[in-house]
Parts: C-alpha cells; sequence; structure tokens
C-alpha cells in the first residue's frame, strides 16, 4: 500500500512539474503582439504562472484591455493533455455564465431599437411561457428579479445541471425545463440568480426581434464586435480550436470533466469563445460600437428590489466598487470551465480569464490582472 501510494504521488508531482514547464514555454509561445509596457506584461505572465502552480490548472488563455483597445493576450498551459495541444488566446472555452452579458447586450439593443419594452408582461413577447400569478418582465428576469428558479440541485445527477440530451430548438426546448414550475418569490421583490430565467430573456428576444436567438445574436452581436470564431457549444459539430474540459477528483487529480450537453441553456450558459473574442466584445462595449451610451449605461446599473435594496446585479452583469472605482463583471463555471470578464469602464480597461476546468478561482485571478493593468496595490492570487 505505501509503494502505490507513492507512485500515486511521484506522478502527481511528475504532472505538476510537467504543467509548470508547459506554463512556462506556451508564455513565450503563444502571446499575441503585445501594445502593453514590458514591465506590465511581465507581471500579467508572473500571475498567471503563479496562479496556475499553486492550483494546478490544465490550460487558462487571459486578453487584456487597455485604453479602450484589445492590447494583449496569451495562452498558457494547454487545451488538450492527452494530445499535448498548447493553449493559445484562439482557444474556445466554455463561457458558461458569460453568455449571460452577450445575451443582455443583444435584449438592450432590441430596448435601444424601440422592438423591447423591459417592463412589459414578458409573455408579450414569449406567449409559450404560462402566465403565473404575479406579472413578470424581462428587465426583472435579466436581474434575477423575476422569481424563475436556478437549477434544482446542485449536482451532475441533477436532469439539467447533467443533461446529455442535444435539442436543435435551443429556446422552446429550454423553457419546457421550467415554464411550469412555480415561482421562487414574487417578481421583483428578492434577487435569485436563474439561468433559467436568461432561456425566458432569449424567448423574449426572439419575439420581440422575429429571428431565433442564436441568428439574431450572430447578426446583431458577435459579428459588429468581430467575434468571429465565438459559437454556441455544439458537442456534434467539428468545432476547430476547442479546448478539452477537465475537473479535479477528490485527491487532486485532474481528469477529464462530467458531460454536458448545454444546448438547452445557450441564452445563459451555452456559448463558445476565445480571449480574442471576449477582449473584442470589452472593446465594443466600452467604446459604444454595439449600444449608445444610455443603453450600456442602462444594462450597467445595479437594479433594486421594491424595498428599495440595490441588488449588485445589473441587467445581465455584476456591479461592483471593490477596486475601489466601479467596475462591471460577470463569473462563469459548468463542466469543465471557470471564466470571468472583468471590466472598469472609467478606467477604460478589462480583463478575461478563460481555463478549462471548473471550480477554480477565475475571479481571484482576474481581479489580480486588472490590479496589475491599473496599477492597484496587490497581494498575489492563489
Amino acid at each position: 500500500m505505501q509503494g502505490t501510494r507513492n507512485k500515486s504521488i511521484r506522478r502527481y508531482w511528475l504532472c505538476s512539474l510537467r504543467l509548470t514547464i508547459l506554463i512556462l514555454f506556451s508564455t513565450v509561445a503563444f502571446a499575441e503582439a503585445s501594445k502593453l509596457a514590458p514591465e506590465k506584461q511581465t507581471r500579467l505572465e508572473a500571475a498567471v504562472a503563479r496562479f496556475m502552480a499553486a492550483n494546478n490548472i490544465p490550460g487558462v488563455s487571459v486578453a487584456v484591455v487597455e485604453n479602450n483597445a484589445y492590447e494583449w493576450s496569451a495562452g498558457f498551459g494547454m487545451a488538450d493533455l492527452e494530445n499535448f495541444v498548447p493553449a493559445t488566446s484562439q482557444t474556445l472555452y466554455r463561457l458558461a455564465s458569460i453568455s449571460k452579458p452577450i445575451t443582455a447586450t443583444a435584449a438592450l439593443l432590441l430596448w435601444q431599437q424601440h422592438k423591447l419594452d423591459l417592463d412589459a408582461p414578458v409573455q408579450k413577447y414569449c406567449p409559450a411561457f404560462p402566465q403565473k400569478d404575479a406579472t413578470i418582465t424581462t428587465r426583472q428576469v435579466l436581474g434575477h428579479l423575476g422569481g424563475i428558479r436556478h437549477y434544482k440541485a446542485d449536482s451532475q445527477d441533477d436532469l439539467e445541471v447533467g443533461n446529455t440530451r442535444h435539442f436543435d430548438d435551443t429556446i422552446q426546448s429550454g423553457l419546457k425545463f421550467f415554464a411550469d414550475d412555480p415561482l421562487v418569490a414574487k417578481p421583483g421583490t428578492s434577487f435569485h440568480y436563474s439561468t433559467q430565467g436568461f432561456t425566458l430573456v432569449g424567448c423574449a428576444l426572439e419575439g420581440a426581434s422575429g429571428e431565433k436567438y442564436v441568428d439574431y445574436v450572430q447578426k446583431n452581436i458577435l459579428q459588429p464586435a468581430g467575434m468571429l470564431h465565438t459559437r454556441t457549444d455544439d458537442r456534434f459539430a467539428l468545432i476547430p480550436y476547442r479546448t478539452r474540459f477537465y475537473q479535479k477528483d477528490k485527491s487532486g487529480e485532474i481528469k477529464n470533466a462530467d458531460f454536458l450537453d448545454s444546448s438547452y441553456k445557450v441564452a445563459g450558459g451555452g456559448w463558445l469563445s476565445s480571449a480574442d473574442d471576449m477582449a473584442r466584445f470589452a472593446v465594443a462595449l466600452l467604446t459604444d460600437r454595439l449600444l449608445l451610451r444610455s443603453a450600456r449605461d442602462l444594462m450597467w446599473t445595479s437594479l433594486k428590489t421594491a424595498d428599495g435594496k440595490e441588488t449588485g446585479y445589473a441587467l445581465g452583469w455584476g456591479t461592483g466598487k471593490d477596486l475601489g472605482v466601479p467596475d462591471v463583471e460577470h463569473g462563469g463555471g459548468q463542466q469543465g470551465t471557470s471564466t470571468f470578464i472583468l471590466m472598469v469602464p472609467e478606467r477604460k480597461a478589462g480583463v478575461i480569464v478563460l481555463m478549462n476546468i471548473e471550480s477554480a478561482d477565475s475571479s481571484g485571478l482576474a481581479t489580480e490582472l486588472v490590479k496589475v493593468l491599473l496599477g492597484i496595490q496587490t497581494t498575489n492570487a492563489k
């Protein structure tokens, strides 16, 4: 038994050593041409390397926006451990819940075009969603104030969390998971985070635009922003640059992640994207290329409950001031991925972090990187 245990320990440390070597290799070989100050880039790279070594992360891609411009990105470690494929800034990761800001941007564009009334009953645009005991608006659902439930359980055994069925009609099929369930709270009274609710937003988007959700987002958000490689996470499709997805077992050993078909929740957690593309998304928002400033400001203003308390969540975006200046952000996590987008509009800056392993502290790394970017006193991310 002792010999077997020692062999396992040796395998673990050899794996960690290989990952450290790969981190250092890919830092040099797969970084985009940088417009950052060399010292700042070196500190960003060092922060990522420390984080990966401390947390045994297989692959990370990051991108940096500074002065409202996409200035630097890089891949670190491996996109595919079995086939020895390095991560790059073009590697496609599951966005998980940072799909929500994409959907919210599409909804605000329809509001800007006077096609979507955020305060009308959501059934005006999504008649497939049944009437409830109280009126629910698209604004409330975008801000997780609509009383729509989240998953039934936080477990792979939940047929939603661990869904294995594939749906071509992503919105209407997704609605069937929760549409007939009772509300968890009266709309407007309390914050209840809900990925399912964003399927309802996707349905409202279809009704307001007269187009399929995916088609509208591709034509009106992704293409104008230059996000040419972002697409839905279709497990049947052959998708160049898509990463493999990983998790850790109880001993900390890296394994392939549990299976997921996210086709039923594309609007809230079913897109694939790269650090490159998400940086372009950030720049397009910061420079008002996707939305008028009035629409963008509305999207980034925290909502309040009926009793006047701020929720710290706007329309598809989290809001905060932990950096000493207002920021907008969103994180994501699901099978085989941990993601974060963090922007500081007043400083014209932002950071994207995408990892191919679940339950990693993408928020912590993104915060560390943005502090380096803004010159804020920082401690090492762990």
